[in-house]
């Protein structure tokens, strides 16, 4: 990731932020619609609660842009406990997918072809770190 895209990640969120929770809510409304085999990944879920930790991990993310080492255990950590959840491979780009469409709805004319590039390549690298972790673990825990 170069400065400039750490930059439009940065102040993309900035904007976005204020209106976050909202956002997320539009974000799970689109991923729903896009990909209804997610919706039953969330079927005893509290969403306000899930809503606050998308926010949370999202600004991990953002805040970590300039060293992603940082976030690798992170990510690592989350990938291992989604698959627990039963999420697969297609699930992260539908997630992926719902992101970008929810940012550029939220940004307007900020979401720039440069703001999307961006974006891509941080939801990709975050993606890569979290299925990877995901792979690594066993399938069968009970052998």
């Amino acid at each position: 990731m170069t400065p400039e895209q750490a930059r439009l990640i940065k102040e993309s969120w900035n904007s976005v932020a204020s209106i976050a929770d909202a956002a997320v809510e539009q974000f799970y409304n689109r991923l729903f619609e896009i990909d209804p085999t997610t919706r039953a990944l969330f079927h005893a879920t509290n969403m306000p609660e899930q809503r606050k930790k998308v926010i949370q991990a999202l600004s991990l993310a953002v805040r970590g842009v300039d060293d992603p080492a940082t976030l690798t255990p992170v990510l690592q950590q989350l990938g291992r406990g989604h698959q627990g959840y039963g999420v697969t491979a297609a699930h992260y780009k539908s997630v992926g997918a719902a992101l970008l469409w929810t940012l550029e709805h939220g940004l307007g004319p900020q979401w720039t072809p440069a703001t999307a590039a961006a974006w891509t390549e941080l939801y990709g690298s975050i993606s890569a770190v979290m299925l990877r972790a995901a792979d690594e673990m066993p399938r069968d825990r009970a052998a």
